[in-house]
């Protein structure tokens, strides 16, 4: 008898292919839409209604992905993972920004939804394993970067831990994108033409602001000058901004380019600098916290991500008594931000991540949080 594979159908081009490769690898293919986000909820702090219409557009991933799987002739599942996402990952998004960090909610629907309430949920099915159209390799429960490295994403995948990633598969993670297009194309699929989705899906194409406002009142207040002190404008709430943000920071009258290099949550001050580089925007360290470790080997030394298209960075790891982690960075990195992941690497090996507490440039913690 066939295994059973349940796969999360999102309704995109990779999920699409990751399922038609299963059925030719000769498993029972079924397909399990979540929906995590109500695209009609009313959360307008003022009161108005409908605020929510249009955030995500669910109902055409659901469509797309019943599309394909009525093509491939497989049955679709679908479930509502609403409360489970608000409570363990749109609560934490907000109390990130309230703290004045860059939170990165990707890593949490991984860790709290698709490798966790989606995999109990597979498992009522009668799953023998699980699957997704992530760009990653498994072996086992070890984490692999991706055939295709410009599509990879164990970095999205690093907070979740080794346990979570028993019985599961990734069909695509030794293609590259094009190849995977080109599978969609030849067999007809009807995703084969649609755009990658890009950004949080809780907010979709509307504007980053005005939704936010929605849940977190705006607090104006002062944008100064980091190296003269003066204050040179005004920001709309420092959850609106980010380190190394050189857009839409709110000054003008400035020639000169200027970035977002620090906040302070107590003064509610943002702090800029001016320069094509500035020096401000580099650190030497930083302190993660909530540690993952996919993998049992814990090495003193390793290569480390700060960001998703960021580049690998030599660093030296020191295990400190409170189960946190110095990562120290002999070349010194632009623009690690609070809150966002810290994920660690020993060669292809995806090892885990922290979420970066502090960051440090010459014994000094940096950015005022």
């Amino acid at each position: 008898m066939a295994k059973k594979v349940v796969i999360g159908m999102s309704g995109g081009v990779d999920s699409s292919v990751a399922a038609h490769i299963l059925q030719k690898q000769g498993y029972e293919v079924i397909g399990l839409f979540m929906r995590n986000w109500d695209s009609m909820i009313n959360n307008d702090i003022e009161g108005n209604p409908n605020i929510g219409n249009n955030i995500c557009p669910q109902e055409e991933d659901y469509n797309d992905a019943l599309a394909v799987c009525n093509h491939l002739g497989i049955k679709l599942h679908r479930i509502d993972f609403i409360k489970e996402y608000w409570d363990n990952v749109f609560t934490y998004f907000l109390e990130e920004l309230k703290l004045g960090r860059t939170p990165n909610p990707d890593l949490m629907c991984n860790k709290y939804i698709k490798f966790d309430v989606f995999i109990k949920e597979a498992r009522k099915l009668g799953a023998d394993y699980i699957a997704t159209g992530h760009y990653a390799r498994i072996e086992g429960v070890k984490l692999y970067r991706a055939a295709d490295l410009n599509k990879d994403q164990t970095y999205f995948l690093a907070q979740v831990s080794a346990e979570q990633f028993k019985d599961v598969l990734f069909p695509i993670g030794d293609l590259d994108k094009s190849e995977v297009r080109k599978i969609a194309e030849n067999i007809n699929l009807p995703t084969a033409k649609k755009k990658d989705s890009t950004g949080i899906c809780f907010i979709g194409e509307r504007n980053y602001q005005k939704f936010i406002q929605n849940y977190l009142k705006p607090n104006p207040g002062n944008i100064v000058d980091i190296d003269t002190k003066e204050i040179i404008g005004t920001h709309d709430g420092l959850m609106n901004y980010t380190i190394g943000q050189r857009r839409n920071v709110g000054i003008s009258g400035y020639a000169d380019k200027h970035f977002v290099v620090g906040k302070n949550v107590q003064k509610n001050e943002l702090y800029v600098a001016f320069g094509e580089d500035p020096e401000t925007l580099y650190s030497d360290e930083c302190i993660i916290d909530n540690i993952n470790f996919i993998s049992p080997n814990h090495p003193a030394f390793c290569t480390a991500k700060f960001r998703y298209r960021g580049p690998d960075y030599e660093v030296m790891l020191e295990y400190l008594e409170n189960g946190e982690i110095r990562v120290r960075y002999p070349s010194k990195v632009k623009a690690v931000t609070p809150g966002q992941a810290c994920v660690l690497y020993l060669g292809e090996q995806c090892l885990g991540s922290g979420i970066i507490k502090e960051v440090r440039k010459n014994d000094q913690k940096l950015w005022y949080l």
